[in-house]
Parts: structure tokens; sequence; C-alpha cells
């Protein structure tokens, strides 16, 4: 089992609410940062973070957003990660320009950059580590695993949601499209070390192979108030529970909510 910032990233992406309105005003700023602490079993094996900045890529306006994952003190003795995600996405669209992969996890490499032409349903995968271009046709308004969330976060109407809801997404990774699932369970309740939150529960359909137990073994708990931020992920996986919980943040755009 690889505790890498990717499954992390990938509960995160299967957040997946229909859009609403892209005009809204943008939820996150520019110099957003998130941390999380990722535990197998009662174990803490590996931190991730998220952070933001505004950048021009090729004469576009972006939000760069980096993800990182690094394996806690313990787990490098037998287990190194040493990984980072990126995202290069259009302030005004929130859709991805280009996507980078540079990961390494106890000497398994991958150094993957994808630039997305938007316009022609296209992405170009640049294989560094294998020298290798390759063109992929991807579906209409297409998103990677990190622009997914971002995005997300900025159109997700939610005062609207009903239980039992269920939306999809569409997700280039590696070299396919993927369609994800997902349902709205309700509002709950989450204990941190920063006080209780009330949160917007989700849970996505998966496919139950030899990761996850069951089709429905993800949880995602997403902060109910302007910021829309992840609070704890939860994945029951074929051996064992992984989950991630919010450890620390700061630049966010509005204060988060906490109820007494």
């Amino acid at each position: 089992m690889k505790f890498s910032i990717y499954l992390f990233l990938s509960l995160l992406s299967f957040l997946s609410v229909s859009a609403q309105n892209t005009a809204n005003e943008c939820v996150f700023s520019e110099n957003e940062f998130l941390e999380f602490k990722i535990k197998y079993l009662s174990f803490n094996t590996s931190t991730a973070t998220l952070t933001n900045q505004k950048e021009v890529l090729n004469g576009k306006p972006v939000y760069h957003i980096v993800g990182e994952g690094k394996s806690s003190k313990f787990l490098s003795f037998f287990f190194k990660i040493r990984d980072r995600y990126e995202t290069y996405m259009d302030t005004a669209t929130y859709r991805p320009y280009r996507f980078v992969r540079d990961i390494n996890e106890g000497g398994y490499k991958k150094d993957i950059i994808i630039d997305f032409d938007q316009t022609n349903n296209k992405a170009i995968v640049n294989n560094r580590k294998h020298k290798t271009t390759k063109q992929f046709d991807t579906s209409e308004n297409i998103h990677d695993m990190i622009s997914s969330f971002y995005y997300l976060r900025n159109v997700i109407d939610i005062n609207h949601l009903k239980i039992g809801d269920e939306e999809q997404l569409t997700m280039f990774f590696d070299e396919e499209n993927y369609n994800f699932k997902l349902k709205y369970l309700g509002e709950e309740i989450i204990r941190t070390k920063f006080g209780k939150i009330k949160c917007l529960r989700f849970r996505p359909s998966v496919m139950a192979e030899r990761v996850f137990k069951e089709e429905e073994s993800l949880s995602v708990w997403i902060s109910k108030d302007e910021n829309l931020i992840p609070v704890k992920i939860s994945a029951d996986l074929a051996v064992g529970t992984l989950s991630a919980v919010l450890n620390k943040y700061d630049g966010l755009k509005y204060p988060l909510e906490k109820v007494d």
C-alpha cells in the first residue's frame, strides 16, 4: 500500500457536484494553504499540503496550485515518499491548462506533464522519464485531479443540495478519462483540533477492486461555509482504513465557521 498524496488527491477529486454559476466570486484566496495529516490504521503515515498562488502561463492568468506529499519520519525508514502534483488553471473558468505529476514513492518514479487543449478537447501527455509524447481525446470541460476540486468549490450550490442527489464529473488522469458518480448524504458536525465544524458529507461510488473494500468505501466532509474546504476524508480499504484530517490552514478567504 502506498501512502502517497496520490490517494489523498484521488479522494478529493471524488467531490464532484454539478456546475451552477462559474461567474460567482472565487471562494479561495491567492495564498490559501491547507495541510492534512494522513493515517493508515492508527499510524501517522504522511502529510499532504495544498498551496495556491496567482501566476501567468503562456500569457494567460492562472491559479498555480501545488499538492505535495511527504512520508512521516518513521515511514521514511521503510518507504520514502516525495510527491508533487501541480495544476495551472484559468482564473475565470477554473479549467486546467497544465497538470504536473512528479512522484518518488519508495523508488517508484513518475515525471509527467499534461497540457490540455480545452478548445479541441485534447490532452498532450509528456512523459519526461521515458521521453515520450502522446496525444489523447478528452471530454469537454475536462479537469485534472486537483483542478476538479478547486473548480467544484466555486460552483457548488450548497443551498439547493438534497439528500440522495447524485452528480458526475469527468477527469483526465495518466492516459484516460474517468467518470465519477457522487451522492450527497447530508450534514454532520465534525470535531477537529480547531473546534466543531458543520460539514457536508459526500460519498462517491468507486471500483471495488484491490484497494477499496467496496463500491461505497469513501466519505468526504466539506466545511459548510463560504470556504468549502475539506475537513475530513475516510476510506475503507481492502486492508484497514485510511483517513486524512485538516491539521493546519492559513490564508483562507473567509473565517472558518465553527459551532458551539
